[in-house]
């Protein structure tokens, strides 16, 4: 297995991960948009110019990654080798881990088969076809800790209970795993859309910690040009170090 380059901050703030002749990977700071959006007209940094202003060269993104979801984000330095790893990710050749604290106890593992209807976004799919059929989404997790804490977010509960979850999404739908997660009375938390905006606050009180807690923190898959294994890992940011610590659940986070 290929082992991952010397990872490297760039000048303009970016921090690439992995990068060779074909291929590109930062691991994205949460509410960092990928590309240009009409959604934020008011944004000047996107993840695919800062990426391409460091190493050089045009870049193809060959994948998604919601704006308050940070982790690893891969590009493509050419049109061929983007269209290779787009196939691949859509073949399910490519596996994708994540990290999340939800809300409440999760049960040890499990795999939640729930097909996802189309939601579109106001401007960004104004001419898209609102008729689309729900389409297969399939996501496995593993509850790696718990925890219960001494406070009353909720007025039915005189504690509150979290998870520290990793998250294998098989499909790649649009915020699957945040809908998932909804889905399964265990939101993610800081999720602005899809959570909870008491235990969402908690975070923010208690912890200074305003983001969304999901994190995409690994990504195997095989070169597109030799074949060779690569795991790319993100590693995360100070505001999930801090709860980890809080959490003692620094040994979780590899």
């Amino acid at each position: 297995m290929l082992s991952q380059a010397q990872s490297r901050i760039a000048t303009n703030g970016i921090h690439i991960i992995y990068e060779d002749d074909s291929l590109v990977a930062i691991n994205k700071e949460a509410g960092l948009l990928v590309h240009r959006s009409w959604l934020d007209k008011g944004e000047t940094r996107f993840a695919v110019q800062l990426t391409r202003d460091a190493v050089g060269c045009h870049v193809f993104p060959v994948h998604r990654l919601d704006r308050p979801t940070s982790g690893v984000l891969l590009f493509a330095k050419n049109a061929v080798i983007a269209r290779q790893l787009s196939e691949a990710f859509s073949a399910h050749q490519i596996e994708k881990s994540y990290l999340a604290i939800v809300r409440g106890f999760m049960p040890a593992q499990g795999r939640l088969d729930y097909a996802l209807s189309f939601q579109a976004d106001a401007i960004a799919d104004k001419f898209a076809d609102l008729d689309k059929p729900a389409q297969e989404a399939i996501t496995y997790w593993q509850s790696l800790a718990q925890i219960e804490l001494p406070f009353a977010v909720s007025k039915k509960h005189a504690t509150s209970r979290y998870s520290l979850v990793r998250l294998l999404p098989e499909t790649g739908r649009k915020h699957q795993l945040r809908r998932h997660m909804a889905h399964l009375f265990h939101p993610i938390v800081g999720d602005t859309s899809h959570g909870e905006g008491r235990h969402n606050r908690f975070f923010r009180q208690h912890y200074g910690c305003g983001r969304l807690l999901l994190h995409a923190q690994h990504l195997n898959f095989r070169h597109p040009l030799n074949n060779t294994p690569l795991q790319l890992t993100a590693p995360l940011d100070s505001q999930w170090h801090q709860l980890a610590q809080a959490f003692n659940w620094q040994c979780y986070l590899n």
